[in-house]
């Protein structure tokens, strides 16, 4: 009896702990320090910051500070400039900005090249087929992202494009939460919603290849690539995209306003 009852208190002391543990790896939002200057560069830069309320703003701050403590941003042959490191860390919280609490558990590393790359990594300005502006590393970059400043300020900087380079690998990065890239965004839809959005995505990439569609023809190249083109449309042309796309814009508003 007296073995049952100490195994029974060393079983209480442990769940208290790992209470007790796991509540210290979630920092108050309400206690982060944020900058005072960090305001108005968002205010200038980010349109999704500029369209949120005073409270959401100062919440898009803090959760852009707890991103920056838990990501290593490291410039690959280049000074990094705070706006740098400000338009990643803005790019990271906008699909997740509704999601409380939310970690990239799969990222540890972004690295900023200086322009376009190649399937190589090479973005010397004299190697041809330069086209890459970011990618979500495997391998030997598991857990690192790859983006090309020149990509990254060009998708704050138009703001009639539909597109923003980082915020499509940082919806890469979404798409593989559950173990694996495939389009499917098992951890931002009920299962009920699984099938009719893969019917909805292979309307929507016929339309697409048959230039029926104004969303980016590489959405049309694989549902992988889908799921970010049309996501990166929808956070940056918001109203345009649930007036072109109202079906597909309400199946998005589910995934990420989680």
């Amino acid at each position: 009896m007296l073995y049952l009852i100490a195994i029974a208190i060393l079983l209480i002391v442990l769940f208290v702990s790992l209470r007790s543990k796991k509540r210290d790896k979630t920092v108050s939002l309400d206690k982060v320090v944020v900058p005072e200057h960090w305001h108005q560069l968002l205010l200038k830069h980010v349109l999704f910051y500029q369209k949120l309320n005073s409270n959401d703003q100062k919440v898009f701050c803090s959760k852009m500070v707890s991103f920056l403590n838990e990501t290593n941003i490291e410039a690959i042959h280049f000074d990094l400039e705070e706006l740098d490191r400000l338009l990643i860390a803005a790019s990271a919280i906008i699909p997740v900005f509704r999601f409380p609490n939310w970690r990239y558990y799969n990222l540890s590393t972004v690295l900023i090249y200086p322009d376009y790359f190649d399937d190589d990594l090479q973005f010397d300005a004299q190697v041809e087929g330069r086209t890459i502006g970011g990618l979500v590393g495997t391998g030997r970059f598991e857990k690192q992202m790859i983006l090309s400043r020149k990509a990254l300020h060009l998708g704050f900087s138009n703001k009639t494009d539909k597109g923003n380079t980082a915020i499509h690998e940082f919806i890469h990065l979404l798409d593989k939460e559950d173990g694996v890239i495939d389009g499917v965004p098992s951890v931002l839809l009920d299962k009920q919603y699984i099938i009719p959005w893969l019917q909805l995505v292979h309307k929507e990439m016929e339309a697409i290849n048959n230039d029926a569609s104004d969303i980016r023809h590489y959405g049309g190249t694989s549902e992988i690539e889908f799921l970010a083109v049309a996501g990166e449309y929808f956070f940056e042309r918001p109203k345009l995209f649930q007036r072109k796309h109202p079906e597909l814009y309400n199946m998005l508003a589910l995934c990420f306003s989680n």
